[in-house]
Protein backbone atom coordinates (compact mmCIF):
# COMPACT_ATOMS: atom_id res chain seq x y z
CA UNK A 1 0.00 0.00 0.00
CA UNK A 2 1.40 3.38 -0.83
CA UNK A 3 1.97 6.22 1.56
CA UNK A 4 -0.99 8.84 2.53
CA UNK A 5 -0.16 11.99 0.32
CA UNK A 6 -1.92 15.16 1.56
CA UNK A 7 -2.44 17.56 -0.79
CA UNK A 8 -4.92 20.96 -1.66
CA UNK A 9 -7.43 19.91 -3.52
CA UNK A 10 -8.28 20.84 -7.36
CA UNK A 11 -12.02 21.69 -7.91
CA UNK A 12 -12.21 20.01 -11.50
CA UNK A 13 -9.64 17.20 -10.70
CA UNK A 14 -10.62 16.31 -7.39
CA UNK A 15 -14.61 17.15 -6.81
CA UNK A 16 -15.98 13.90 -7.96
CA UNK A 17 -14.33 11.74 -5.86
CA UNK A 18 -15.00 14.58 -2.75
CA UNK A 19 -18.51 13.96 -3.61
CA UNK A 20 -18.25 10.57 -3.97
CA UNK A 21 -16.83 9.92 -0.50
CA UNK A 22 -19.18 12.68 1.04
CA UNK A 23 -22.47 11.09 -0.43
CA UNK A 24 -22.97 7.76 2.15
CA UNK A 25 -22.59 10.30 5.29
CA UNK A 26 -25.46 12.15 3.05
CA UNK A 27 -27.66 9.02 2.13
CA UNK A 28 -27.34 6.65 5.05
CA UNK A 29 -26.35 8.56 8.44
CA UNK A 30 -27.72 12.03 10.43
CA UNK A 31 -23.02 12.89 10.21
CA UNK A 32 -24.41 15.50 7.52
CA UNK A 33 -27.70 17.08 8.13
CA UNK A 34 -28.01 17.59 4.12
CA UNK A 35 -30.55 15.46 2.33
CA UNK A 36 -29.60 15.10 -0.64
CA UNK A 37 -25.87 14.33 -1.93
CA UNK A 38 -23.97 17.25 -3.74
CA UNK A 39 -23.23 16.61 -7.27
CA UNK A 40 -19.30 16.73 -8.45
CA UNK A 41 -20.41 20.24 -10.15
CA UNK A 42 -21.46 21.64 -6.67
CA UNK A 43 -18.55 19.69 -5.08
CA UNK A 44 -16.27 21.79 -6.93
CA UNK A 45 -18.06 24.93 -6.38
CA UNK A 46 -17.49 24.03 -2.47
CA UNK A 47 -13.79 23.36 -2.83
CA UNK A 48 -13.59 26.56 -4.97
CA UNK A 49 -14.93 28.53 -2.45
CA UNK A 50 -12.97 27.13 0.88
CA UNK A 51 -10.50 28.96 3.19
CA UNK A 52 -8.69 25.50 2.71
CA UNK A 53 -9.45 21.78 1.36
CA UNK A 54 -7.06 19.22 1.47
CA UNK A 55 -7.28 15.65 -0.15
CA UNK A 56 -5.64 12.47 1.45
CA UNK A 57 -4.64 10.09 -1.44
CA UNK A 58 -3.31 7.14 -1.35
CA UNK A 59 -2.69 4.53 -4.56
CA UNK A 60 -3.67 7.39 -7.17
CA UNK A 61 -7.24 7.46 -5.18
CA UNK A 62 -8.67 10.11 -2.97
CA UNK A 63 -9.53 8.59 0.29
CA UNK A 64 -10.70 11.69 2.30
CA UNK A 65 -10.81 14.82 2.51
CA UNK A 66 -11.34 17.75 5.26
CA UNK A 67 -12.11 21.74 4.88
CA UNK A 68 -12.52 24.89 6.44
CA UNK A 69 -14.86 27.64 5.80
CA UNK A 70 -15.58 31.12 7.66
CA UNK A 71 -17.36 30.39 10.54
CA UNK A 72 -19.97 33.64 10.27
CA UNK A 73 -20.08 36.46 8.09
CA UNK A 74 -19.63 39.19 11.06
CA UNK A 75 -16.70 41.00 10.50
CA UNK A 76 -15.37 40.07 14.28
CA UNK A 77 -15.70 36.69 13.37
CA UNK A 78 -12.97 36.94 10.80
CA UNK A 79 -10.54 35.01 12.51
CA UNK A 80 -12.92 31.86 13.47
CA UNK A 81 -13.49 29.00 10.81
CA UNK A 82 -15.47 25.52 10.85
CA UNK A 83 -13.91 22.45 10.13
CA UNK A 84 -14.68 19.10 8.66
CA UNK A 85 -13.22 16.21 7.75
CA UNK A 86 -14.97 13.19 5.38
CA UNK A 87 -12.93 9.74 5.09
CA UNK A 88 -13.93 6.49 2.45
CA UNK A 89 -15.43 3.93 4.66
CA UNK A 90 -12.63 1.85 3.22
CA UNK A 91 -9.97 4.26 4.97
CA UNK A 92 -11.18 4.47 8.34
CA UNK A 93 -9.38 3.41 10.95
CA UNK A 94 -6.05 4.40 9.49
CA UNK A 95 -5.31 7.65 10.60
CA UNK A 96 -6.58 9.89 7.30
CA UNK A 97 -8.52 12.06 9.15
CA UNK A 98 -6.28 12.77 12.01
CA UNK A 99 -3.35 13.71 9.55
CA UNK A 100 -5.70 15.53 7.33
CA UNK A 101 -6.44 17.48 10.42
CA UNK A 102 -3.53 18.05 11.00
CA UNK A 103 -2.20 19.55 7.90
CA UNK A 104 -5.57 21.41 8.01
CA UNK A 105 -5.03 23.00 11.47
CA UNK A 106 -1.31 24.01 10.77
CA UNK A 107 -2.31 25.54 7.52
CA UNK A 108 -5.20 27.57 9.03
CA UNK A 109 -2.72 28.65 12.17
CA UNK A 110 -0.19 29.35 9.00
CA UNK A 111 -2.78 32.10 7.63
CA UNK A 112 -3.41 33.54 10.62
CA UNK A 113 -6.95 31.99 11.78
CA UNK A 114 -7.35 31.56 15.63
CA UNK A 115 -10.24 29.67 16.13
CA UNK A 116 -11.18 26.27 14.63
CA UNK A 117 -15.07 25.09 15.21
CA UNK A 118 -16.72 22.03 14.85
CA UNK A 119 -20.28 20.85 14.64
CA UNK A 120 -20.70 17.08 15.65
CA UNK A 121 -24.18 15.47 15.62
CA UNK A 122 -25.09 13.46 18.13
CA UNK A 123 -23.46 10.68 18.97
CA UNK A 124 -20.71 9.88 17.13
CA UNK A 125 -17.87 8.81 19.24
CA UNK A 126 -15.45 8.48 16.79
CA UNK A 127 -15.66 12.12 15.79
CA UNK A 128 -15.46 12.96 19.17
CA UNK A 129 -12.62 11.08 19.80
CA UNK A 130 -10.88 12.22 16.86
CA UNK A 131 -11.59 16.25 17.62
CA UNK A 132 -10.46 15.52 21.03
CA UNK A 133 -8.17 13.96 20.44
CA UNK A 134 -6.65 16.92 18.21
CA UNK A 135 -6.90 19.26 21.46
CA UNK A 136 -10.62 20.37 20.29
CA UNK A 137 -12.53 21.38 23.76
CA UNK A 138 -16.41 20.84 24.29
CA UNK A 139 -18.58 23.88 23.78
CA UNK A 140 -21.97 23.38 23.69
CA UNK A 141 -24.72 21.69 22.61
CA UNK A 142 -27.30 22.45 19.75
CA UNK A 143 -30.02 20.75 21.36
CA UNK A 144 -32.78 18.92 18.63
CA UNK A 145 -31.81 21.10 15.94
CA UNK A 146 -31.22 19.06 13.01
CA UNK A 147 -34.53 16.82 11.81
CA UNK A 148 -33.84 14.00 9.50
CA UNK A 149 -34.65 10.65 9.02
CA UNK A 150 -38.02 11.42 10.73
CA UNK A 151 -36.41 12.24 14.01
CA UNK A 152 -34.41 15.40 15.94
CA UNK A 153 -30.91 15.34 16.44
CA UNK A 154 -28.47 17.16 18.69
CA UNK A 155 -25.35 18.86 17.37
CA UNK A 156 -22.06 19.43 19.46
CA UNK A 157 -20.30 21.82 19.24
CA UNK A 158 -16.27 21.77 19.52
CA UNK A 159 -13.46 24.23 19.14
CA UNK A 160 -9.58 24.31 19.01
CA UNK A 161 -7.79 27.84 19.64
CA UNK A 162 -4.98 28.22 17.17
CA UNK A 163 -1.62 30.27 17.78
CA UNK A 164 -0.87 32.37 20.51
CA UNK A 165 -3.74 33.99 23.00
CA UNK A 166 -2.80 37.29 22.22
CA UNK A 167 -3.70 40.21 19.58
CA UNK A 168 -3.70 38.54 15.87
CA UNK A 169 -0.49 38.99 14.16
CA UNK A 170 -2.82 40.32 10.97
CA UNK A 171 -5.16 39.60 9.11
CA UNK A 172 -6.08 36.41 8.29
CA UNK A 173 -5.70 35.32 4.25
Amino acid sequence: MEQLTIRSADPELDAWACAHIYAPYVTDTVVSFELDPPSAPEMAQRIGSAIEWLVAVRDNDVVGYAYAVQHRQRAAYRFACDVSVYVHRGSHGLGVGSELYRQLLDRLERRNYRTACAGITMPNDASQGLHTALGFTRVGVYHAIGWKFDAWHDTLWMQKHLGGSGPPAGEPG
